[in-house]
């Protein structure tokens, strides 16, 4: 048995939709099917009803499901000893969070967690948005952090876990800022020559937050894809020296821009487009955690910034 099999179940567990489980798995959804069947062959059972829509547990796939998490659990337990993360007494709070938010937020967000309720242990998982989600789902983390938007929401159950909002984060186009402080490309570009554009991997989350925006633009963009990667620090790179344009979280590039490096990809003339919203959009920051299986520490520091992001 392959401990990715186990998080295929776990992830239909929470969807309960083949099709929707593999694209979040990033696999075909025929490779998908295949994985789980291997899986109810191992176990010797057949794990989902796929007679009804949604596909439903049969008896032994409810059995397994908490099976299936502590094996996950332990799996990561293992790990992380193996590691020499767990040496000391002191239990760490363990954090899941795409590489953006713990490069920007996690950073400032641990001081001010401090501050009030004193030095903690914190480990970190950082990844994909759909792996970070994940490793709520099965235990591995206490907290989770991630981005949430309307074109990509993340579905958890408010019944089963809490959510609260850290803020919102600006996605704007950036490009190298040439010596005298204007862009080095400027949107929308023209058919004849459209601009080069830095890209987020198709299955990340952003990649499809930038690419509604760029399709529901009432004025049209005309780039040719140059460059592709899953991390927003790549595509900021890869801006700073001015191979293109990229919509990148305005935390990842205050320093860039504050240095002059960067700066939003229109024309001074035009600044009313991106007030306006055009070229641009917004993510909420969110903290979830588990409504069960909680800890006087994870307590402390929910309760902390519940006081201090409560709405209004």
């Amino acid at each position: 048995m392959e401990i990715k099999w186990v998080e295929d179940f776990l992830s239909v567990v929470e969807t309960l939709n083949f099709s929707r489980s593999a694209k979040l798995r990033n696999v075909t959804q025929p490779a998908f099917g295949r994985r789980i069947r291997s899986l109810e062959t191992w176990l010797g059972a057949e794990l989902f009803d796929r007679s009804s829509y949604p596909c439903t547990l049969t008896p032994a796939g409810e059995s397994f499901v908490p099976i299936a998490r502590e094996m996950l659990n332990q799996s990561m337990q293992a790990r992380l000893v193996l590691r020499g993360q767990l040496a000391g007494s002191q239990a760490a709070v363990r954090f899941a969070m795409p590489h953006t938010l713990l490069l920007t937020l996690y950073p400032r967000l641990l001081s001010e967690i401090e501050r009030k309720v004193g030095a903690i242990s914190t480990t970190v998982m950082a990844g994909n948005v759909h792996d970070a989600v994940m490793a709520l789902v099965e235990r591995n983390c206490d907290l989770l952090i991630c981005y949430d938007h309307r074109q990509q929401g993340i579905a958890l159950d408010n019944e089963r876990y809490a959510m609260l909002s850290l803020g919102k984060e600006p996605l704007r186009p950036y490009v190298r800022a040439l010596p005298n402080g204007q862009p080095k490309y400027v949107l929308p570009g023209t058919p004849g020559e459209p601009l080069p554009f830095l890209s987020y991997s198709p299955y990340s989350s952003l990649s499809r937050i930038v690419e509604k925006a760029l399709h529901t633009s009432p004025r049209r963009v005309h780039l040719f894809r140059r460059f592709e990667t899953d991390l927003a620090e790549g595509l900021k790179s890869m801006a700073v020296e001015g191979h293109g344009v990229a919509w990148l979280p305005a935390s990842a590039v205050a320093r860039e821009v504050a240095e002059g490096k960067l700066v939003l990809a229109v024309a001074a003339n035009d600044g009313d487009a991106l007030a306006a919203g055009l070229w641009c959009d917004e993510m909420d920051i969110r903290l979830y955690r588990r409504l069960d299986g909680s800890s006087p520490e994870i307590d402390r520091i929910w309760a902390y910034l519940k006081s201090e992001h409560a709405p209004g």
